[in-house]
C-alpha cells in the first residue's frame, strides 16, 4: 500500500467535518421529535413510463447455393412469417441480394430474384445500391463481349437510376480486381463517350496502376495516348508518378528521367515524392553520383527536400563508398530542420562497414545513442555484419549478446557472415548456439538456417583436410563468400 499524500493526512488543526457542525435535529428543542416514521403505509410509486424497444430484425439470409427457386422460396418465407415487415428495409434486402450474387454467376437469376423481392415485399423499393450490386456481379465474371455488364447498365437507366462516375468506378475496380484488365480498357473507352459516366482521375489512375503491373510499358503508354487523344482524358501528376515508380522499380532510370521531362512539358511540377522515387532507383544501382545529381536538380527547381530525400541521398552516397560526402549532408539536413534518425545513422554505418571501417561505425552507434536516437534490428545487423567482415569477431560476439538479450532477430546476411567468422576461428560450438538462437527467435526458416550452417561446416572440413593454415582459410573464406556479404 502506498502512503497517503500529505494533502490527505488528518491533523488536529484541520477544520472539523461539516456533519459535526450541524445540530442534532432529533434532539432539537425547536422541533418535536416524531413518535413514528412519517407515512408508514405509503409506498414509493413506480414509474408509469414504459420504454418501448424496437423489435430485433429477422435473421439475415446467407445463400450457399445459386439455386434461384430455393432463393425465391426462402425470401417469400421470410417475408410472410416475419411479425414486423417494416424491418425488411432496403438495406436489409440489399444484403440478401448481395449474398445471392456472391454465389451465383448468372446475372439473369439475380435480376429475377430482385424482381421477385419487390413483388413479395412491396415495402422494398430497389435503389441505386441494388443495381450496383448487380453491376459488381456482372464485372466479377464478365462475358467476352461485356453483354452482361451492358444489360445491368441499361436496366439501371430504365429504372430511373442513370449510371454515373461512381458506377464506372465500381465496374473498373471490380474488373481489375478480378483480373479482367482488357475488359476494363474496353469498358472505360465505352463509358468515356458519355460525360456523366466518364471516369474521374481516381478511376483512371487506378486502371493505369493496374495495367502497369500486367502489361508492357509500351502498351500502357499507348493506352494513355489513346485516352488523351480520343477521349480527352489526360494524365495528371499522379499518372506520371505511377509510371516513374514502376520504371524505377524495374531499374529503368533512363525512362524515369525521360518521363520527368515529359511531366514538365505537360505543365506539371514534380513534387518531392517523384524525385525521392528516382533517387531510390539510383540507390538500387549503387550510383551515388546520379543520386547526388538528381538531388541537386531538385534543389535547383526550388523543391524543398524532406527527411526521406536526405536519408535516400545519404544512403546512396554511403552505399557507393562516399561516406565522407554523405556526412556533410547530415549537417546540412540538421540546418534545414530535418534531424538524423535511425535510418540516417544506419546508412552511414553501412557505408563505413563497406569501407572496412567497422570500428568507426561502432563509434557512430555511441554517438547515435547519446543523441537520443535508438538503434533498431537493422542497425545491429549492419554492425554485426561489418565487424565480422573486418575481423573484429570479439566485438561482434559482444554485439550479438546485446542483440540476444533484447530478443532481436538476425538477418540472413549477418547470420551467415557471423557463422563463417566463428567457424574459421575454431568456435564451432558457438556457431551451433547461434544456429539455435536463429531458430528460437524465428529469424530464419529452419531450412535456411540449417543450409547456411551445413555449407559453412562442409567448407571448414574441406579446408582442414587440405591442411590450410588459419590465415589461408581466412583469405579463402573472405573471397568465397564476398558475394554473399551484400547487406541492405
Amino acid at each position: 500500500m502506498g502512503k497517503l499524500p500529505p494533502s490527505l493526512r488528518t491533523s488536529k488543526n484541520l477544520v472539523p467535518p461539516v456533519r459535526s457542525l450541524l445540530p442534532n435535529l432529533q434532539s432539537s428543542t425547536h422541533e418535536p421529535q416524531s413518535q413514528q416514521p412519517p407515512y408508514p403505509h405509503r409506498k414509493t410509486p413506480k414509474s408509469t413510463t414504459t420504454t418501448h424497444r424496437p423489435p430485433p430484425p429477422p435473421p439475415p439470409i446467407t445463400f450457399t447455393s445459386p439455386d434461384i427457386s430455393a432463393a425465391k422460396t426462402l425470401f417469400t418465407s421470410l417475408t410472410t412469417t416475419t411479425k414486423h415487415p417494416s424491418l425488411l428495409t432496403n438495406r436489409f434486402c440489399n444484403k440478401i441480394l448481395e449474398s445471392f450474387t456472391s454465389v451465383s454467376s448468372n446475372i439473369q437469376d439475380s435480376i429475377f430474384l430482385l424482381t421477385h423481392m419487390t413483388k413479395v415485399n412491396p415495402l422494398f423499393t430497389p435503389d441505386k445500391s441494388s443495381y450496383h450490386i448487380l453491376l459488381t456481379q456482372s464485372c466479377t465474371k464478365p462475358n467476352s463481349d461485356l453483354s452482361n455488364v451492358d444489360q445491368v447498365l441499361t436496366l439501371m437507366g430504365s429504372k430511373g437510376f442513370q449510371p454515373d462516375k461512381v458506377s464506372t468506378d465500381i465496374a473498373i475496380r471490380t474488373l481489375c480486381g478480378s483480373g479482367y484488365e482488357d475488359h476494363a480498357i474496353e469498358l472505360i473507352k465505352k463509358l468515356s463517350q458519355v460525360e456523366f459516366t466518364k471516369p474521374d482521375t481516381y478511376t483512371y489512375n487506378l486502371l493505369v496502376k493496374r495495367l502497369i503491373k500486367v502489361q508492357s510499358l509500351s502498351s500502357v503508354n499507348a493506352f494513355i495516348n489513346e485516352m488523351k487523344i480520343g477521349f480527352d482524358l489526360k494524365p495528371d501528376l499522379v499518372t506520371y508518378t505511377i509510371l516513374i515508380d514502376n520504371v524505377c522499380n524495374g531499374k529503368n532510370l533512363r525512362e524515369a528521367m525521360r518521363l520527368l521531362d515529359v511531366l514538365k512539358e505537360e505543365g506539371f511540377k514534380p513534387d518531392c515524392y517523384v524525385y525521392n522515387t528516382i533517387m531510390k532507383g539510383y540507390c538500387m544501382l549503387s550510383h551515388g553520383g546520379e543520386v547526388l545529381r538528381v538531388f541537386k536538380k531538385m534543389v535547383e527547381e526550388e523543391i524543398e527536400p524532406d527527411l526521406v530525400t536526405y536519408n535516400t541521398l545519404i544512403y546512396g552516397l554511403s552505399k557507393s563508398g562516399k561516406v565522407k560526402e554523405a556526412k556533410k549532408f547530415v549537417k546540412e539536413m540538421a540546418k534545414m530542420g530535418h534531424f538524423p534518425d535511425v535510418v540516417t545513422y544506419t546508412s552511414l554505418m553501412n557505408g563505413l562497414c563497406r569501407d572496412g571501417k567497422a570500428l568507426g561505425a561502432l563509434e557512430l552507434l555511441g554517438e547515435m545513442e547519446s543523441k537520443g536516437c535508438s538503434p533498431n534490428e537493422c542497425t545491429y545487423n549492419t554492425l554485426l555484419h561489418g565487424l565480422c567482415k573486418a575481423r573484429q569477431l570479439d566485438k561482434g560476439v559482444e554485439l550479438y549478446n546485446v542483440m540476444k538479450e533484447n530478443d532481436m532477430k538476425l538477418e540472413s546476411g549477418s547470420y551467415g557472415t557471423f557463422l563463417r567468422a566463428l567457424c574459421r576461428s575454431g568456435k564451432v560450438a558457438e556457431a551451433y548456439e547461434v544456429f539455435d538462437y536463429a531458430l528460437e527467435s524465428k529469424s530464419l526458416t529452419e531450412v535456411a538456417a540449417y543450409t547456411t550452417l551445413e555449407s559453412t561446416l562442409k567448407w571448414l572440413k574441406k579446408a582442414k583436410e587440405q591442411g590450410l593454415a588459419p590465415k589461408s582459410i581466412l583469405r579463402i573464406v573472405t573471397h568465397d563468400y564476398s558475394h554473399e556479404d551484400e547487406h541492405h
